[in-house]
């Protein structure tokens, strides 16, 4: 009954934890004098890049440290010169973010197993995904489509990159799509597509630790803030929240019952 998913990339597929583009958000505002903090640069993390330091440049604590030090809020002309900053920091780093999360590519080679097509949406655009795609299918993942922000409308929380995914992939209606991601904008993006929408914590942006961090972090304190990522992308619509990407199929029969009841997201 589910005949694809639309996966994310950094935080979901790729990039334990989404930390290629966090320190670039946080140093192209420090290049201005502009101290963000890393919940802030977290944030609106999953929207194409240059919405997300527009997002940054509208929080209210920003928006009055950039008036206080050069007085006026942060223009439209203001984002545009963050954005191009913020481009070729990134690219510096990108190749070095592209290793498949934990099993990422057993879930990939599983879903083709049931004939169930891999599509995929990002916070990247066309270029940027340039560097990260071949670098992710050196490692062993490849998803059968791609759509990035550049080339829809609108990025997250449209649902455009979704739709354009499903034309290429020939796969409707939308409830017999999943969508999976590590975000607010990711599952906002997944409900406003009327898709099934699934928010993963392990290496998600949302929770923001390393590997190593996770593996670390004391048993308590791990499972109060892996509480407190769930909360969120539930409040942001997600249908189903897992542990790891690696457990995405495991919905599969539950939402195929679901369907064949004529459940609908």
């Amino acid at each position: 009954m589910i005949q694809a998913v639309m996966l994310d990339w950094a935080g979901t597929m790729v990039d334990f934890g989404c930390f290629a583009p966090l320190n670039v958000f946080v140093d192209v505002f420090a290049r201005r004098g502009i101290d963000v903090t890393v919940e802030e640069a977290r944030g609106p993390m999953g929207m194409l890049k240059r919405d997300h330091i527009q997002a940054m440049c509208r929080m209210e604590r920003i928006a009055d440290l950039w008036e206080s030090r050069f007085g006026a809020p942060p223009s439209e002309a203001d984002v545009d010169a963050l954005y191009a900053d913020f481009e070729p920091m990134l690219f510096g780093t990108l190749k070095d973010y592209a290793t498949p999360v934990p099993g990422a590519v057993e879930l990939a080679a599983r879903l083709r197993g049931q004939g169930i097509k891999i599509g995929s949406t990002t916070g990247y655009t066309r270029a940027m995904m340039d560097v990260v795609r071949p670098s992710a299918e050196a490692q062993g993942y490849a998803p059968d489509c791609l759509v990035t922000p550049d080339e829809a409308a609108a990025g997250r929380p449209y649902p455009w990159m979704i739709y354009r995914n499903a034309e290429q992939l020939g796969v409707y209606p939308m409830h017999r799509v999943v969508k999976a991601g590590d975000t607010v904008s990711d599952m906002q993006e997944g409900v406003n597509a009327g898709c099934w929408t699934v928010g993963v914590i392990l290496g998600s942006s949302e929770l923001g630790m390393t590997e190593a961090e996770a593996a670390a972090c004391e048993a308590g304190e791990l499972q109060a803030r892996k509480d407190a990522v769930a909360k969120r992308l539930r409040d942001a619509g997600a249908h189903y929240v897992i542990d790891r990407i690696g457990e995405l199929d495991g919905l599969f029969p539950e939402l195929n019952a679901r369907i064949a009841k004529g459940e609908r997201p």
